[in-house]
């Protein structure tokens, strides 16, 4: 059994919120991903939008591995793409502290998951780009959301031969689904990893998984984690983070 002392620390950054007049902004993360990885083996280390490098830099020195949460969209703008009204934009600082989380991760080869906003953030930021509204974009689509904001679920299928498969199982499953973005080009230095029937993608993982363990999802497996295969993958994470999978000592990491 690991000892508590040897659980991989895993960093969660969170959301920012109440940036409207008379309101103090605050930080917050939903219980499910802290303790989805508690339950998991790891021990989670909340991470607020700080958005300079040499103020993050000492804190992902120590973690062991890093989940990118889901949230509000990132801004269309800032990609070159015009707006939509179905758009829900994230702050400004938590936008620019996740794609700084993004780079420093991506150096340093830190062990990461990417959830849902966190999935395309991590590709918009190495190359990737999204659709803004998929049901706009993508006619033909299946629903990938409900639009009253209830609990909605749809079949993924996995990609041969790669990590989630061997996770998952070959075939179909059915996931959770909230998004109504999607990942329209896949950065270069991931491959897909699984699609929903309508050919969207919905899981991608770093093309030499012995090199960098990362693995994006657009479902949530912290919500629930604790009754599914999602379990597997949290531990699958966890484990990587364990082994250390970011070999690259803190002083050789260039800026990022």
């Amino acid at each position: 059994m690991t000892k508590e002392k040897d659980r991989p620390l895993i960093g969660i950054n969170m959301d920012l919120r109440g940036m409207g007049r008379g309101e103090l902004p605050h930080s917050l993360v939903q219980s499910g991903y802290y303790d989805s990885i508690l339950t998991a083996g790891g021990i989670p280390v909340l991470i607020p939008p700080l958005f300079r490098e040499h103020e993050v830099a000492p804190l992902l020195d120590r973690l062991d591995g890093l989940v990118l949460t889901g949230g509000d969209d990132m801004d269309p703008r800032k990609q070159n793409v015009a707006p939509h009204q179905s758009v829900r934009v994230m702050s400004e600082r938590r936008e620019a502290a996740d794609r700084l989380l993004c780079r420093m991760a991506a150096k340093r080869k830190l062990a990461t998951l990417g959830i849902g906003l966190g999935m395309q953030e991590m590709n918009v930021e190495h190359g990737g780009g999204l659709f803004v509204h998929v049901p706009e974009d993508l006619p033909r689509a299946i629903p990938h959301r409900d639009p009253h904001g209830g609990a909605h679920r749809h079949i993924v299928i996995m990609e041969p031969g790669t990590l989630l498969e061997e996770i998952y199982g070959e075939g179909e499953i059915r996931v959770n689904s909230y998004h109504h973005q999607g990942v329209r080009k896949l950065a270069p230095m991931f491959r897909p990893a699984a699609h929903a029937p309508d050919g969207l993608l919905e899981a991608y993982e770093y093309h030499d998984m012995d090199e960098w363990w990362c693995v994006g999802v657009q479902w949530h497996p912290e919500n629930e984690g604790h009754i599914s295969l999602d379990t597997q993958l949290l531990e699958a994470f966890i484990q990587a983070s364990g082994r250390g999978f970011r070999r690259l000592a803190p002083s050789k990491v260039k800026a990022a």
